[in-house]
């Protein structure tokens, strides 16, 4: 197994404290919203491996490349190819992250293979998607963690949106009274999105100062006005489920399903894609049409995740997606070694404590990857989460 060297990214909207709190050192000021550990392309996880002419320090991918099967196992590669399906991360938001939707895989693929024959560049500001793969999402929290998930229902948003008394919220309003769910939600988001922007920031910023007025269930949209006055995405935000999850609580984020992250710390795994929909709360491109046909129109319930306890102690958080399983496990100071041998790559982060997982000692925010097959055995006290290809 090899401790893992990780890379923080240092994304705008990222906490300037978390992530620094958590593995026990000075911040630097700057914000650090995510630290990757995988073999993502775009930023993979470095290790050190021994060879014959001595330690040798390489990128996971390039190890991976080198003997996917020995790395990933046969069945893995034969299931998502040579590399690793998942990316794991550290989430740390200090400011809402953008209201985004992710497609599914026929879509991706779709989408992915029109691009390149368009001849979009692959670094394009435009370009929508970066890869043929889905990017279905598990968000499990470290500390409290607020964010957006999914429609509620049109007449909620509508009471929402009618309880600030602007005017120029009403055609919304009524929009949303006067059609069915998937009709309503759609148009709605539609007219938002396709608004004047002076009009719409006008609009945005008279719905900001009502929504920090009447604060309760408002508070939330004022917070997110806060930082991006005037942005079209605080009144899409507006349409949407606002959820706290407490530590140890997790959401899944399907295709399609509009969302946001606001506030707090995570553990976050995904498919390894970068696809991205967005919808507002963003400087970055926009592509309404491609959007509107990518989101799911229609009113759920967040649909908080509890990890389910097994008698070995594994806490598993269960999702329909078979490219990561994400579990926690609670290690007790002088317990058994618990045996994580595993015919998948792994991924291993400690959260809190100290554990050792083999040979090596991992404290918070510190990781390590097993490779298909290897036997490792874990100690504490500590909290330790496993990242691994569903069975």
């Amino acid at each position: 197994m090899d401790r893992l060297s990780n890379t923080v990214r240092p994304y705008a909207w990222g906490s300037t404290t978390a992530i620094p709190a958590l593995l026990g050192i000075a911040p630097t000021g700057e914000p650090q919203a995510e630290m990757w550990m995988g073999a993502h392309p775009g930023a993979p996880s470095r290790i050190t491996r021994t060879t014959a002419s001595g330690e040798i320090e390489l990128a996971l991918t390039d190890a991976i490349d080198a003997d996917p099967e020995g790395e990933l196992g046969a069945p893995t590669v034969a299931r998502f190819g040579p590399r690793l399906p998942f990316l794991l991360k550290l989430l740390a938001a200090g400011a809402p992250l953008s209201v985004q939707v992710h497609p599914d895989l026929d879509q991706a693929r779709e989408g992915y293979t029109d691009e390149e024959a368009r001849g979009v560049p692959i670094d394009a500001p435009h370009r929508t998607y970066k890869d043929a793969n889905h990017k279905p999402e598990l968000i499990c929290a470290l500390t409290p963690f607020a964010g957006l998930c999914g429609f509620r229902p049109p007449t909620e948003a509508a009471d929402a949106m009618e309880a600030l008394g602007v005017d120029s919220l009403k055609p919304y309003v009524d929009l949303l009274r006067a059609h069915p769910e998937e009709a309503a939600l759609r148009e709605v988001l539609t007219a938002i999105l396709g608004a004047n922007p002076a009009e719409m920031a006008e609009t945005v910023t008279e719905a900001a100062a009502a929504a920090e007025r009447l604060g309760g269930a408002h508070a939330p949209y004022a917070r997110i006005a806060h930082h991006f006055p005037g942005d079209p995405g605080v009144l899409a935000a507006m349409l949407l489920n606002y959820v706290q999850l407490q530590p140890g609580e997790a959401l899944f984020l399907g295709a399609g399903v509009p969302h946001a992250y606001l506030d707090g710390l995570g553990v976050e795994i995904m498919a390894n894609s970068d696809n991205v929909l967005r919808c507002g709360l963003t400087p970055k491109h926009i592509d309404v049409p491609e959007l509107l046909r990518i989101v799911r129109f229609e009113a759920t319930e967040p649909g908080v995740l509890r990890p389910e306890a097994a008698p070995s102690g594994e806490e598993r958080y269960e999702t329909p997606v078979d490219e990561f399983a994400l579990s926690r496990y609670t290690l007790a100071s002088g317990a058994a070694p618990t045996d994580l041998t595993a015919p998948t790559p792994q991924i291993l982060l400690c959260t809190a404590g100290t554990v050792r997982v083999g040979e090596l000692p991992l404290g918070p925010g510190e990781s390590a990857y097993v490779p298909a097959g290897e036997r490792v055995e874990a100690t504490g006290p500590g909290t330790l989460f496993r990242a691994t290809v569903a069975a």
